[in-house]
């Protein structure tokens, strides 16, 4: 695959990931926010709890599952940039939480993907600095 076939799956994952989460009610607050290189695919409301949501998009599982991608260093990664995202745009502590989408996708077109499999794991993982 390449890169720019992995970007159009990765951004169309990321599309897919933000129309599932909205059926299931959450209100998505903000798309790709990024502090210095760490990023933070979808923030969301679920309810009164901020989700710092990551999404990862295959075309198998050959690798392994979705979600599995979602190492230790990558989740210190979004630690950081949910806790910037906090500073920056929250008032007082909210309830947080960090979830992973994992999706199996299968293309529609070079440009296009249909989601085969959707995973929502929620708070996926903590903050392991205690915080």
């Amino acid at each position: 695959m390449s890169s720019n076939q992995a970007w159009l799956l990765g951004r169309e994952g990321e599309r897919i990931a933000a129309e599932f989460l909205e059926r299931k009610g959450y209100r998505i607050v903000e798309r790709n926010f990024r502090f210095h290189r760490n990023e933070i695919d979808i923030i969301a409301l679920d309810g009164k709890t901020v989700c710092f949501v990551e999404v990862k998009t295959r075309l198998s599982t050959v690798k392994g599952e979705p979600a599995e991608a979602v190492t230790l260093a990558k989740q210190r990664e979004i630690l950081k940039a949910a806790e910037a995202w906090l500073a920056y745009r929250s008032e007082g502590e909210p309830d947080c939480r960090f979830d992973v989408v994992g999706i199996i996708a299968e293309a529609l077109s070079p440009e296009r993907f249909w989601a085969v499999r959707i995973d929502l794991i929620t708070d996926a993982f903590q903050d392991l600095r205690g915080g």
